[in-house]
């Protein structure tokens, strides 16, 4: 009689687990199952200060970084569920860590880029706001031949804010 208990305990028990679905998401992405395409415009650059391939590089940048971490899956060229459009505003470089002899001992490069975000499906969550980060260097390189590393990785600081504050909600 023991015998039976134990063995309908097990089976009630197995059934309750497998009845119970939990997911989880590795990319900490809020989006509805609804939601399947997406569009990214091109970034203008009106910075004062013009790196000729930023626009390219952070338009499609945006939109690989949307490709691999959400399960939309259509990039389309007019208006998706999730629209992004705006503009470079600013690239800049500015001498920091001034030293005793009035030398910089550390250059820094600030990118600006202004975002607009629409989200048909739940509008409270649009914005239009600025993006900014920066990487310093050191004041004996000079910026052509540091540029590109230290753009890819403000650009990636830029876009996991983009990310976080359209998706994640952050």
């Amino acid at each position: 009689m023991n015998w039976i208990k134990s063995t309908l305990l097990i089976i009630i028990i197995g059934v309750v687990f497998t009845a119970c679905k939990v997911s989880y998401s590795f990319t900490g992405g809020t989006l509805s199952s609804d939601m399947k395409t997406f569009s990214v415009q091109y970034f203008q650059n009106r910075a004062p200060l013009v790196n000729p391939n930023l626009s390219d590089q952070f338009t499609e940048d945006l939109k690989e970084k949307f490709r691999s971490r959400t399960s939309l899956d259509e990039i389309v060229g007019g208006e998706g569920h999730l629209n992004f459009s705006g503009e470079i505003t600013g690239y800049q470089t500015k001498a920091m860590d001034i030293t005793s002899n009035d030398i910089a001992a550390t250059n820094r490069l600030t990118i600006t880029i202004r975002v607009k975000f629409t989200n048909e499906l739940a509008p409270d969550n649009d914005f239009d706001k600025s993006f900014s980060s920066f990487e310093d260097f050191d004041s004996n390189s000079q910026l052509s031949d540091v540029e590109s590393d230290l753009v890819d990785t403000i650009l990636e600081k830029i876009i996991d804010d983009i990310y976080n504050q359209s998706v994640v909600n952050w």
